[in-house]
């Protein structure tokens, strides 16, 4: 009996240390969408093709998509514009019409008005998604061919081509991407993580840019850094998560005050006053994966 309890303390000991979490960054350009048009299932893919001046907000993007039926791909080409896709087919001219699109598009003024431009082109099909700029899973949209105006839509609650998917690779076979619960920047690294009996949780540090369009505000600053801690069940379910900004164009957060314990498992980190925040002190404890803000 002595044995066999030893034998599953051992056990146990061995699986709470050994789960390993790890980070994995992935830039994608490209995306595959299910949906439908007048209710008949379609595929579609579109990848990105260059922004249209300053903004990742604003970008070209390319591709195709085929009645899933008969899987004939039609080539398509347009505008995400902050949530909305905005993509046209121009018939046996598309490729000509295409890159004639593209030239007339050249500032976010001009991507307002890519309806109006697009129409000069005389394209054969268009297919608008995303006009209210809800969130709504599955997007609507419309699908346009001569005088016929049919009901669209995209099995997704988001729409955006390019992506910043940080993927945290977790215990029990389970992955989770910072890109669909704490935002669409990425630029997460993996600190340090912890198991126990009431929940686990993970420390991460993070820095990215302040703003997509480099031209709008803090899009030419140093960008946004901090640290966040995100907690789980035991089963590590996530729950939550916690932020803690060292530095922010955004919050106008500068000159923080950084110390290290002399084996690096602690850092106390002076923040001054900001914006939204009084002055205060983080300790971000390494070992333990969790960070106390102090006056």
């Amino acid at each position: 009996m002595k044995k066999i309890l030893t034998l599953l303390l051992s056990l146990t000991f061995t699986i709470l240390f050994c789960q390993k979490i790890e980070l994995k960054k992935v830039t994608d350009s490209s995306q595959l969408f299910k949906g439908e048009i007048a209710s008949v299932p379609i595929t579609m893919q579109l990848h990105y093709a260059g922004i249209a001046d300053c903004s990742l907000y604003q970008y070209f993007v390319e591709g195709w998509y085929y009645y899933d039926k008969y899987q004939k791909k039609l080539p398509l080409t347009g505008i995400f514009d902050y949530g909305k896709l905005a993509l046209y087919n121009f018939g046996t001219k598309h490729k000509q019409n295409s890159s004639k699109l593209k030239e007339q598009i050249t500032s976010p003024q001009k991507v307002e008005k890519i309806a109006e431009t697009a129409q000069n082109l005389n394209p054969k099909e268009s297919i608008i998604f995303g006009e209210d700029q809800t969130k709504d899973n599955p997007i609507s949209g419309k699908f346009h061919l001569g005088n016929k105006v049919l009901p669209a839509q995209l099995f997704t609650g988001n729409d955006m081509i390019y992506r910043y998917n940080n993927y945290l690779i977790l215990p029990n076979n389970k992955k989770i991407n910072t890109f669909d619960f704490i935002d669409q920047h990425g630029g997460n690294e993996l600190i340090s993580y912890v198991s126990g009996e009431k929940g686990n949780r993970v420390l991460l540090y993070f820095e990215h840019s302040s703003n997509f369009n480099a031209c709008g505000r803090c899009g030419a600053s140093e960008g946004e850094k901090g640290y966040r801690v995100l907690y789980f069940t035991k089963d590590w379910n996530y729950k939550r998560y916690e932020e803690f900004l060292t530095e922010s164009c955004l919050e106008n957060i500068y000159d923080t005050v950084e110390t290290k314990s002399k084996e690096g498992k602690m850092i106390q980190i002076k923040v001054g006053k900001s914006d939204s925040l009084p002055a205060h002190t983080l300790t971000v404890d390494v070992k333990n994966a969790l960070i106390v803000k102090s006056k």
